[in-house]
This record gives structure tokens, sequence and C-alpha cells, in this order.
């Protein structure tokens, strides 16, 4: 089979080779599946990087989300069994965690559900009880982290605020739904954003940023407002003053939503069925700007690297096109 591996540390379209290998073989509690699609993330440029909280040995293959196929001919849902990741024919998963592919969605959408809608899901409502009627802003709002939680938010009857990088990327988060879109490379986003909430800031503030974002968050945070902190796609890890959490009376929630994999595996499961019924009504649809094929993955994961992508790219199979 075909199968991108890196075989040592550095920047995707540097490390990632296109190569032949002998399919995976499945270990305990474990399934190959056949790739339709895989959904490039940020944690995929971070892994060619050697800079993820996993490290899985040289060589390995990235992707860690995907659309597959079982033998029986079942689409599923998963995350890829590392070393053996979903930017190849074929791939391994833990059997128990398989999900089904929702019947509203294509492959390459499919593909994209979970991780950023998950973490969109738990980050919104587990950890930050959103309610509808609140204000929500949302970082990077035309990525694949950002464009879930905006979706999400209105979903959930949020009036919701995006903060972007450039006019197509603004575009984007218009057509999203953002109630008001803010321009940080043609506007002042502090001042732009108390103009927007009459000097109240937003009861909400969706993070995977970091970095001069979360500076911005905890000027913008309301009284009683929740700061979440879902990544650092700016490189820089913050250190917030909790001194002025304290005299504004905000909270900061981290959120890590591969730990629930393991410390509450239900709680995903039930967070699916939900994604799965939005998804049916239309309500949520993952913003595929790209579809490329497999030969095609490290250029493509390399422009989610550098932050040149809006919304989601996936690598599609020629067989599942």
């Amino acid at each position: 089979m075909q199968a991108w591996q890196v075989h040592e540390n550095g920047e995707p379209s540097e490390v990632m080779r296109l190569v032949e290998v002998e399919p995976p073989t499945p270990g305990d509690g474990q399934v190959r599946l056949r790739v339709r699609a895989a959904n490039i993330n940020f944690p995929d440029a971070l892994l060619c990087r050697g800079q993820y909280q996993v490290r899985p040995p040289l060589p390995f293959t990235p992707g860690v989300e995907i659309c597959g196929e079982t033998e029986d001919g079942r689409r599923v849902i998963a995350n890829p069994a590392l070393p053996y990741g979903g930017f190849a024919e074929y791939a391994l998963a833990d059997a128990r965690a398989l999900l089904p592919a929702p019947e509203a969605l294509d492959d390459a959408e499919a593909a994209a559900l979970h991780i950023g809608y998950q973490t969109g899901w738990f980050g919104l409502h587990r950890r930050a009880h959103l309610e509808a009627g609140e204000t929500l802003l949302v970082h990077a709002a035309a990525g694949g982290v950002g464009s879930a939680a905006v979706q999400l938010g209105k979903a959930a009857g949020a009036k919701v605020i995006g903060v972007v990088g450039g006019a197509d990327k603004a575009a984007v988060a218009r057509e999203l739904g953002c109630d008001v879109v803010v321009d940080r490379r043609s506007e002042d986003v502090i001042t732009a954003v108390k103009e927007a909430t009459g000097g109240r800031g937003a009861d909400l503030i969706y993070d995977p940023v970091g970095g001069e974002a979360y500076a911005q968050s905890a000027k913008l945070v309301a009284f009683e407002g929740r700061i979440v902190v879902v990544g650092f796609a700016s490189g820089t890890i913050p250190s917030p003053a909790l001194n002025h959490a304290l005299v504004k009376n905000y909270s900061i929630l981290g959120l890590h939503w591969g730990l629930y994999n393991t410390k509450n595996p239900k709680l995903v499961q039930r967070c699916h069925e939900e994604l799965t019924e939005l998804a049916a009504r239309g309500a949520i649809k993952p913003l595929v700007s790209e579809r490329v094929p497999l030969s095609e993955a490290a250029v493509a994961v390399q422009k989610v690297a550098d932050g040149r992508s809006t919304g989601r790219i996936a690598v599609v199979m020629e067989e599942a096109a």
C-alpha cells in the first residue's frame, strides 16, 4: 500500500515521504480500516516536528482523524492508532472507539467531524456551559477548530463574534454565520469587540491560538465570563495573571479533549450522538475548503502548519472519491 512516513522530525513538506509498505497488522483490540478520507489537523504538523505531546516511534505515518471502512463495509470515524496514521491507504484503530459516520456527511466531511467538533462541544458545553443569548468570541474563527466552535455556538443560540486574520478569512467567517467579524490585520480587536458588545465584552471566549490572542481575551472577557484554552497555534504559551482573573471575576478553563477517551468514553459517545443529530438537521457541517489526493498530503499538511488554510483540508482516496 501507499503511505506517507516521517523518518526524521522537521517541517512536514521536508520530512514526509510517500512510500510503498505492507498494510499494517492489527494488534489486540485493533481493527484495520481502509481509509476513505483523512482530515488534516494542526497536531499532524506538530507530530512531524516532534513537538506534539505524543511522540510515536520513527518512522511513523501521521494522520489523526479519518473516515474509514471496516472489512464488513461499515463507514466509520476513527482516530488512527499511531504509528499507523491516516495518511495511507490503510490505518489501524481501536475497535472499541469506532463511531458510525453520519449519513448526512460525505467522507471528507465525516473525517473532519470528530476532533474539532468534539473539542468544540466539550469546550462550549461541558467546560463552559454556554447558554442561549450569551456572546461567544472565537479566535481563528475561519480555521478548522474555530469554524467548528462558530457553528456549535450558533446552534446553541449564542451571538458569535469571530476574530480572523485577513479579508479572505473574514469572508469565510461570515459564511459560517458569525454575527460580527473582526479582522485583526486591519482592525483593533479590543476596540472592535468592545464596540460590538457595548463595552461589556464576551461571556465566553474560545481560544485555540494563545499568545497575543489570549492577552486580548483577558481584556475582553465579561464579568463572570469564561476563557476556554484549547491550544497554542501561535506557538506562544501565555502566562495568565491570576490576580487579573480575581479582579474581573472570570474563569480560565483548560480543555484537553483527548483525555475524555480514557477518562469518560461514554461522554464521547454521547457527544457524537448529539453531533450526528445536529448534522442531520443541517445545524453543523464541517467546512472542507480543499480535497486533495493522497499524493498531495505533505503539501497540504504544510499549508495547515503555516496557517494558510481555511476550514479543513481533507485527503480523499481515489476509490472513495
